[in-house]
């Protein structure tokens, strides 16, 4: 349903859809909202948020009569992103630290500082993008939100994954005899 968010809005808007397509939307975000509930580990709140937020917009929208208010959820998701992966600094451990133990528990000195960092890259990310996406948003141009958030932000995050990826793959391999 992330990934998918623009193109659906973009649909909505283009077609005059969105009488039907935001409750199909709202339906879809309350089934993952009940699934969601079912999770546990340490991305069980984000995806809890979001699903909320999306919600939240799709009500909004729908209540008011005005689509304006779906061009925020980018804005949100990165809001709750940066919220969570920055709220997650001030504590023991990070919110990077924590996925990256559940595939190494005992994760070495080098790791820990490794993941806080990386933790903060992604809070600059969450900024930068959310920044955008609330340009996007706010400039009326459905054309440009759709290309900045369904796609340009989209290869951001994942070429930054994987550049994250490589890089983790190396400091691992200089950390092992």
């Amino acid at each position: 349903m992330l990934l998918a968010w623009p193109f659906l809005v973009w649909f909505g808007l283009a077609h005059n859809g969105l009488h039907w397509l935001l409750p199909v939307m709202a339906l879809l975000l309350v089934f993952r909202l009940r699934q969601v509930r079912r999770r546990t580990g340490p991305l069980r709140l984000v995806a809890l948020s979001v699903a909320a937020a999306g919600l939240v917009l799709c009500v909004a929208s729908f209540v008011l009569r005005t689509h304006q208010l779906l061009l925020f959820y980018p804005v949100v998701v990165n809001l709750v992103m940066l919220v969570l992966f920055g709220g997650s600094l001030f504590t023991a451990m990070p919110l990077v630290e924590r996925i990256a133990r559940l595939k190494e528990p005992q994760l070495p000195p080098e790791g820990v500082r490794y993941t806080r960092r990386v933790t903060q890259i992604w809070c600059v990310f969450f900024v930068a993008n959310g920044s955008i996406a609330l340009g996007t948003a706010l400039s009326g141009n459905l054309a440009l939100w759709t290309t900045w958030n369904g796609l340009i932000a989209y290869f951001l995050m994942g070429g930054l994954m994987a550049v994250e990826w490589l890089v983790r793959r190396r400091v691992m391999k200089r950390e092992r005899p």
